[in-house]
């Protein structure tokens, strides 16, 4: 496995050795940064001559591609902050004789690194605030497209994503193609991070995913290879009168539990309108929201919690507080021909977003069973249907379960 990246983060490493003094701000002082962009061939420019003016860096901070490195170190647990001194982590030196698990590690925590090399300040584009989601939105574009992806698609992908939590209908043409255009420019230096990692390669404007790419990607995405454990999980609505819901799914023992999220949204057939939480008893995992204070669920794999025998709470739209119960049936092995995740058994519909929890489902049953109720016309507009025999609760369709589970897989779910 060669990785340009990985061998800067060793040599960076090696070069801390016992400690090294940063700025009062935290930094990498400017005379170490001029040692280390030669050391580590990082190719910042530290002084640059326009005209009759020479310009010098007065920070480290404006080396991307040093500050890069040095973020890289930290997110694989190399190196801390301590005061206003960078030291070595002893416990995980082993790494560094390790490339395969140092790499793993640098790729696993890619999503974190935006800040440290795309431009902040007047330049700034959307992708460095969203750097997690736009990120994994071009590495799940490529993952899932046999050969190279045109990489004016891939930034096409990332505006889309980025740009979704932000109103920029009131913005002028000028100022919208100037965001743009920064945005397509942090894409492009994304992927060619990603090259200096041996995630991609880039030519003749395309990228494509390496072998070693797609590797990373099935450890993200918690896919199993053949031989790999899986669990066989029920996943059961709680609180529901008269019909149990319920569905038995197929899922790798190591998915992450933002995945195993997406899976249970598809399995049920909820359209993930809302925020969700899983609880194992003391701690509560979610979305990584500074106000919730849940831990942070992408970095959890399911078998980190429960082993065969137990169970979790899954929580899903705070408002109407739908309770699934998670039971670890059983663990098995993937096969080389085996699809995962797949439901392989379930029964009754899931209930419509918005209908008021369990005690609004359970009225809105019986007013659909009662023809000459006031609201039962009201009831059948609001579900957007003509006759109430169309949302019968004891249905489940296996195949439309898979179908949805299928396009969580290809990531056009979730």
């Amino acid at each position: 496995m060669k990785s340009e990246l990985v061998e800067q983060v060793r040599a960076f490493t090696e070069w801390v050795g016992a400690g090294r003094k940063l700025t009062q701000t935290g930094r990498i002082t400017l005379a170490d940064a001029k040692a280390l962009v030669p050391l580590l061939k990082t190719g910042d420019v530290l002084e640059q001559t326009i005209g009759d003016h020479v310009y010098r860096t007065r920070s480290s901070e404006r080396l991307l591609n040093l500050m890069l490195v040095v973020e890289c170190a930290k997110v694989a647990r190399l190196v801390r902050k301590t005061g206003q001194r960078l030291v070595p982590v002893k416990k995980n030196q082993a790494l560094l004789d390790d490339p395969q698990k140092l790499w793993l590690a640098l790729f696993t925590g890619f999503d974190q690194l935006g800040q440290a090399f795309l431009h902040s300040g007047f330049s700034e584009s959307l992708l460095r605030p969203e750097f997690a989601a736009g990120s994994r939105a071009a590495l799940t574009s490529l993952y899932n497209t046999d050969g190279a992806v045109n990489i004016e698609s891939l930034c096409a992908t990332v505006w889309d994503v980025v740009s979704a939590p932000y109103i920029l209908d009131d913005l002028d043409e000028l100022p919208l193609e100037v965001l743009r255009s920064t945005n397509d420019r942090d894409t492009k230096q994304s992927l060619e991070v990603l090259r200096r990692l041996g995630v991609v390669t880039l030519r003749d404007g395309s990228a494509e995913l390496t072998e070693l790419g797609r590797s990373g990607m099935r450890r993200i995405l918690g896919e199993p290879e053949a031989g790999d454990p899986i669990y066989q999980v029920k996943i059961t609505l709680l609180e529901i009168e008269g019909l149990p819901v319920w569905r038995r799914v197929l899922v790798p023992a190591a998915i992450p539990l933002d995945r195993l999220h997406v899976v249970i949204q598809a399995a049920m057939g909820w359209e993930n309108y809302h925020l969700h939480y899983f609880l194992d008893g003391q701690t509560y995992y979610g979305e990584a929201e500074p106000e919730l204070q849940y831990r942070d669920e992408r970095k959890v794999r399911l078998d980190d919690l429960v082993k065969p025998g137990g169970r979790l709470l899954y929580n899903y739209d705070f408002g109407d507080s739908w309770d699934h119960e998670i039971l670890i049936e059983e663990a098995a092995v993937a096969t080389s021909d085996g699809r995962y995740p797949r439901c392989v058994a379930g029964e009754a519909a899931c209930p419509p977003e918005d209908v008021g929890g369990t005690g609004g489902y359970a009225r809105l049953i019986q007013i659909l069973g009662d023809p000459g109720h006031q609201e039962h016309q009201d009831i059948l507009g609001w579900l957007g249907l003509d006759d109430p025999g169309h949302f019968d609760p004891a249905r489940f369709d296996l195949d439309e379960a898979n179908q949805r589970l299928n396009q969580v897989v290809s990531g056009k779910g979730g």
